[in-house]
């Protein structure tokens, strides 16, 4: 029997029944509706809708489902995860099965699931991404003061440690946590008592079902409650980002694995061969990662789209905002539970990456940082240093294989320092500012990550410490 069938006289289209089921993927918001609905029942209890043992059969019952899930007892005709619990429930309770759905809606519950789960799904992505970050921290801490060359616009640009590289990827990943962590701050309000739009019929206690649920509070509309999906949006949104990062570090770890780099070496437990190539060896958890980006990003989209144009409050159309929030999910938990294990074992070419550091004039800028120090203004040490680069190129040469008489010939006063500022050691120690990549500096940006993250990790570790 259907949840709304009374007032219809014929039956529903076979094609249509079947297309317009969410039961198919909203099932896996069974313990999530498990959860709400005993809530409720504790409040219709104390409303005196339902008896002490009433209530204690419901409660079994649900229980019960849980722990058996869908599988077994999926025959084709749950609308939907409440419709699938509602029969279940019938089933084993009998008519008293019937009295949960009294002052409730269908709408506040998948509002409410719906929270449910993103604020978990946000606890076990922070987890994922703190491992991550932990990874990366760890592998900077042990590349010491391993030198490479970082890039603007792809072309080679100042030397920087190993570490200080491996760190801006955990700068990215702590703003994305700090973005899920607000999110989840915000979406943890109860929707329950709302109904179908105008609020419940029965005087339930809704601070009783939010504390039950761990959420903060009720919501405080109720048409806002059920036809808000702006925790989703905001999620996928910031999952979006998330991913954008994981692309960006899947990127670069496929660019220095190339020969033409030769900066890292792909870890076989996270690479593939080519059926017609024998020799090949290729990046292929880190170009799914990359890949995927698009797919969370599509997700997003899809749903501000969906919402753009809804009018309060809860229309069919918010059946489609699911999907793209279990697949966004499911999809970043993954690509990060992938990305931190090959971080736990990629290896680095280091002696690579300290000579590539080493050639390119990849202390130009550290030499007019030093003309600057004698006095001369920066426009001006900025050319003097170009005009010598331009020497350097039609000789074949660095910087620092020019005689004194060739940098005078360009202007520049040569002296024993100057020489001295262009070796790498020293060009890395310029750089000695909070933030820089001068090795004192590293270390702190080093000490600092781990405090840091092991704040966000408290944060959320405290907030799925309540939820439990």
């Amino acid at each position: 029997m259907k949840m709304w069938s009374g007032r219809f006289g014929q039956a529903l289209d076979p094609e249509f029944e079947q297309w317009q089921r969410s039961f198919p993927f909203d099932q896996r918001l069974l313990p999530q509706e498990v959860r709400a609905s005993k809530a409720h029942a504790a409040a219709l209890k104390s409303a005196g809708v339902l008896t002490a043992a009433e209530y204690d059969s419901v409660t079994s019952a649900l229980d019960r489902i849980a722990s058996e899930g869908t599988s077994a007892h999926d025959d084709g005709t749950a609308e939907d995860v409440h419709h699938f619990v509602e029969k279940r429930l019938v089933e084993m309770a009998g008519e008293v099965g019937l009295k949960l759905h009294t002052g409730r809606s269908r709408n506040e519950q998948i509002a409410t699931d719906l929270r449910l789960y993103v604020r978990e799904r946000i606890d076990g992505i922070c987890a994922n991404a703190g491992k991550l970050v932990s990874a990366l921290v760890e592998r900077a801490e042990k590349s010491g003061e391993a030198a490479m060359p970082s890039y603007t616009h792809l072309q080679r640009a100042e030397p920087v440690l190993v570490a200080h590289w491996l760190l801006s990827y955990a700068e990215m990943l702590m703003r994305d946590m700090g973005r899920l962590a607000d999110c989840r701050e915000r979406l943890n309000e109860c929707p329950l008592g709302s109904a179908a739009i105008a609020g419940t019929i029965l005087p339930l206690d809704r601070e009783a079902m939010a504390k039950a649920l761990a959420f903060d509070r009720p919501t405080a509309n109720s048409m806002d409650a059920t036809s808000d999906r702006d925790f989703a949006i905001e999620f996928v949104q910031s999952l979006s980002l998330l991913a954008m990062h994981l692309s960006r570090w899947a990127e670069e770890f496929i660019l220095f694995s190339t020969q033409e780099y030769g900066f890292v070496m792909l870890p076989e437990q996270f690479a593939t061969g080519s059926s017609a190539m024998p020799q090949k060896k290729n990046p292929d958890a880190l170009e799914l990662i990359r890949g995927k980006c698009g797919r969370v990003i599509g997700n997003a989209t899809a749903l501000i789209v969906t919402a753009k144009g809804l009018p309060l409050a809860y229309n069919k159309d918010m059946q489609e905002t699911q999907l793209p929030v279990f697949d966004a999910a499911e999809q970043c938990a993954a690509m990060l539970s992938v990305a931190a294990g090959f971080m736990r074992v990629v290896e680095f070419n280091f002696e690579r990456m300290q000579l590539a550091a080493s050639h390119g004039f990849m202390n130009a800028m550290a030499a007019a940082a030093g003309l600057v120090k004698k006095g001369v203004p920066f426009r001006r040490a900025h050319e003097l240093i170009g005009a010598a680069v331009r020497l350097c190129l039609e000789k074949g040469c660095e910087l620092q294989a020019l005689s004194p008489d060739e940098l005078k010939q360009c202007g520049i006063g040569a002296d024993e320092d100057f020489y001295e500022s262009l070796n790498l050691k020293e060009v890395l120690a310029c750089h000695d500012v909070a933030g820089g990549t001068a090795p004192a500096r590293v270390k702190s940006a080093l000490a600092a990550a781990k405090g840091r993250l092991a704040a966000v990790q408290g944060r959320t570790q405290g907030e799925r410490h309540v939820c439990a």
